[in-house]
């Protein structure tokens, strides 16, 4: 439809601005920003025929387009992965490391320095998932590397040139001070892959603690006499939680009853994705073990579900069709309240200011074409 043009005037029919629908709104995009909104629709230099949306934007993204990041931790790796989930409507993503060595984190780190040196799209910086887990709910995580908090990782997690960092860690293996420590270095500090107790996780949320990875997947579940991190995750109004929405990983009643109880805008989508999204790839190495995907389903050859083959447009859809949310609110859990959960006002949100990342959707909510900071990277 377009490259990055100055000044460019785009029709859209209708709009979902992170809030509410609108009709017949021209965007002017302008160097990668959205600077002005009317209806004057004569001066418009391309229409743009479905619901225009703002780009999705995935917080846990291990692969994508026959690439798993643990297994290439290079720039070429971030393209090829921003390039996949482009095409479902990603225009934002933090690149997820599963547990590993240190000479491989470190190999990840210097990849997403490069890419946002060279202003790779849609790359926001990078989520370490472990190594600092619980061996009882490692699920495919490899226990030969998970490990306390080293030296090492403390230099890795102190770096100014990753962009936003988000950590998911087990209460029960990482001191409170260390957590208070990471959050005090901008680290956002998710809690998963832990049999922790409640109270436990609670004393990791009021060190700052202030997030859940893959909700009721890899963590101590909700129980009568113990309320376990689920019951945390449940209780605290302004922690936010990761939630897969593939069917596989969490059955569409547990969903629902997250949602029913959680504040609006705190249950947000991730796809946890693996290397076969985008491609036609049915196995794939993981360390010491093989992948195999059966039924749109990944499992390990160790038995345990291994990530997903879920993109966010599915995500969103299985939102509305399993779930039964309403269109705006499934768009919403894509893009505003990840948005909101790392702090980027200017994403999730088409209004002036805000960051040209669009994704334009058909009827069935399928992608037809996607913009990454004003410039169209995808289209059907």
């Amino acid at each position: 439809m377009y490259a990055r043009l100055k000044g460019f005037r785009l029709h859209a029919r209708q709009v979902f601005d992170g809030l509410a629908y609108r009709e017949n709104c021209v965007l002017t995009l302008d160097e990668g920003k959205i600077i002005a909104i009317d209806g004057d629709i004569a001066s418009a230099d391309a229409f743009a025929d479905g619901l225009l949306a703002p780009g999705f934007i995935d917080l846990q993204v291990n692969g994508g387009g026959g690439v798993l990041f643990n297994n290439q931790p290079d720039l070429a790796a971030l393209k090829t992965l921003a390039s996949a989930h482009a095409r479902f409507g990603t225009t934002a993503m933090l690149p997820t490391l599963i547990t590993d060595r240190l000479g491989v984190m470190q190999q990840a780190a210097d990849a997403v320095a490069q890419a946002l040196k060279e202003k790779v799209p849609g790359i926001l910086g990078i989520h370490f998932e472990g190594p600092h887990l619980a061996a009882a709910k490692k699920g495919a995580h490899s226990a030969e590397f998970i490990r306390e908090i080293s030296d090492g990782e403390w230099q890795l997690y102190a770096r100014k040139d990753l962009g936003q960092v988000m950590v998911t860690l087990a209460p029960e293996t990482v001191p409170v001070a260390d957590i208070r420590r990471l959050v005090q270095l901008g680290v956002k500090v998710c809690l998963g892959h832990s049999n922790a107790g409640y109270q436990q996780a609670q004393q990791a949320l009021d060190a700052g603690a202030d997030g859940f990875t893959h909700l009721f997947n890899a963590m101590s579940p909700l129980q009568g006499r113990e309320p376990g991190m689920v019951g945390c995750a449940l209780l605290n109004d302004d922690a936010s939680c990761g939630l897969i929405v593939d069917g596989f990983h969490v059955d569409k009643v547990s969903c629902r009853l997250a949602l029913k109880t959680k504040p609006k805008g705190k249950v947000f989508l991730v796809t946890d994705a693996m290397s076969p999204v985008g491609t036609t790839q049915t196995e794939f190495a993981f360390f010491d073990r093989k992948v195999t995907l059966a039924q749109g389903k990944l499992t390990s050859s160790t038995g345990e579900l291994a990530g997903s083959v879920l993109d966010m447009a599915t995500a969103v859809r299985n939102c509305h069709s399993l779930l039964e949310l309403p269109v705006a609110e499934a768009l919403a859990m894509a893009g505003r309240y990840p948005a909101a959960y790392i702090g980027q006002s200017a994403l999730g949100v088409i209004k002036p200011g805000a960051v040209a990342n669009l994704v334009l959707l058909d009827e069935n909510l399928s992608v037809s074409a996607t913009w990454i900071d004003g410039r169209q990277v995808y289209r059907r």
